[in-house]
């Protein structure tokens, strides 16, 4: 039996869950942003309108406002986000218990056991969502349809907002090949321009290309691609209760004023250790290793990356590895704009094993000390709010935009 996969991408969403409580603000240019005053001015969401004028999702607000002078912005609610996205995921579960989140505002549907529970046609079901979602919750969805999960992404931002895009067996050469590759999941930045020194600039051009040239040139992922261009993706939708672990956990500061200084940038990635060892422990994670990314004022990067002697969720320790690892690779006295401190390489807490080193009982008593006090620490911030308690030495005027580096599905900025 063929699949029926849909894919639900909601349409502007951090902008429209805004506009709901400024719907005087519909018809003109509308984004939501950090406060442009601290320095943090990054274009998160936009809405149709001030799409019209070319502002792009993650960038600055002096280069939105340059296209588009008159440009309104909104404060960001995240909170109100998170509400949002689950109860329409919930929506979504009424018709399938296959609902897939990519994010906080896209999901897969695998409807091929359900279908013909609501009458059998696949663009009355989708367009059946699209009313359900606009009369709940007054917001819209563009959804694509069609028989894998890739194809039915291509489909929902085929056509925007508020559109039904069918994409079939017998159609999806016409539709999915003339677009650029780059429109094709998991085409990234170093895929792309390995494709246009070969001349693929298409979906189509990829999907006739020679598979074991690919395959040599990119590895697995070059043959998996091709795979995807020739609609031969296989991978299923998870079920509602059952989404993969995240790959990797990070957080990012931009700060409002540039770090200057060993005991400053110590400073910074203290406070963004403790942030990351506090959900790795809340998703029941330990990592392997540790990744760190400096931005410099001229929005230069620097990233490095180190492998763990044994897995841990503690931030003292997440601390230690970043700060080596920046003071590996950073002049001390060059000034930081930006930090992101990500652990990687995550298993489980309870795979993780103790790993005792017997000739240092010494240094695995400290680590369960570190253990309790960590897990006090998090204890209080449950009760009180995550403000609650910090380490001392916590920059004091952080004033931060805070975003969580691309892991898994989860994006760095926003939302399309």
């Amino acid at each position: 039996m063929e699949r029926v996969i849909f894919h639900c991408d909601l349409n502007s969403f951090y902008a429209s869950v805004e506009l709901l409580s400024h719907p005087e603000l519909r018809h003109l240019p509308v984004a939501v942003c950090g406060d442009p005053d601290s320095r943090h001015g990054i274009i998160l969401a936009k809405n149709e309108p001030a799409k019209k004028f070319g502002v792009k999702t993650a960038e600055t607000i002096w280069q939105s406002r340059k296209k588009c002078p008159d440009l309104v912005l909104l404060p960001a609610h995240h909170g109100e986000y998170r509400a949002f996205s689950k109860q329409i995921n919930l929506l979504y579960q009424e018709y399938t218990d296959l609902v897939e989140p990519f994010g906080i505002d896209e999901s897969w549907l695998d409807v091929t056991g359900t279908i013909h529970l609501f009458g059998g046609d696949p663009q009355a079901l989708a367009d059946r969502l699209r009313d359900q979602v606009r009369s709940r919750f007054g917001l819209t969805i563009s959804v694509g349809v069609s028989f894998n999960k890739v194809f039915a992404k291509l489909g929902s931002d085929y056509k925007k907002p508020d559109a039904t895009t069918i994409i079939t067996r017998e159609n999806f050469q016409d539709i999915v090949w003339p677009l650029p590759v780059t429109d094709l999941l998991y085409v990234g930045r170093a895929a792309a321009r390995a494709f246009e020194r070969f001349g693929i600039r298409t979906i189509g051009d990829l999907a006739v290309f020679d598979r074991e040239s690919l395959f040599t040139l990119l590895g697995k992922n070059g043959a998996q691609l091709h795979d995807f261009a020739n609609g031969l993706d296989l991978s299923p939708v998870a079920p509602a209760d059952q989404h993969p672990p995240p790959k990797s956990v990070g957080n990012g500061y931009t700060f409002p004023r540039n770090l200057q200084g060993r005991e400053e940038i110590r400073a910074g990635i203290s406070q963004l250790a403790d942030q990351v060892a506090t959900r790795l422990r809340k998703c029941g994670m330990k990592c392997q290793g540790v990744s760190l990314a400096i931005r410099d004022p001229a929005f230069r990067d620097l990233s490095r990356q180190q492998r763990l002697e044994s897995p841990t969720d503690l931030g003292r320790e997440l601390a230690q590895t970043a700060m080596a690892l920046a003071e590996s690779c950073w002049n001390m006295d060059h000034p930081v704009r930006a930090l992101t401190v990500t652990a990687i390489y995550l298993i489980p807490a309870d795979e993780a094993g103790s790993q005792i080193d017997l000739f240092l009982g010494e240094r695995e008593d400290k680590r369960e000390k570190l253990q309790k006090l960590e897990g006090t620490m998090d204890a209080i911030r449950a009760k009180y709010g995550p403000g609650a308690i910090a380490h001392a030495s916590a920059p004091r005027d952080s004033g931060q935009e805070h975003h969580a580096p691309p892991s898994g599905g989860h994006r760095t900025y926003g939302e399309d």
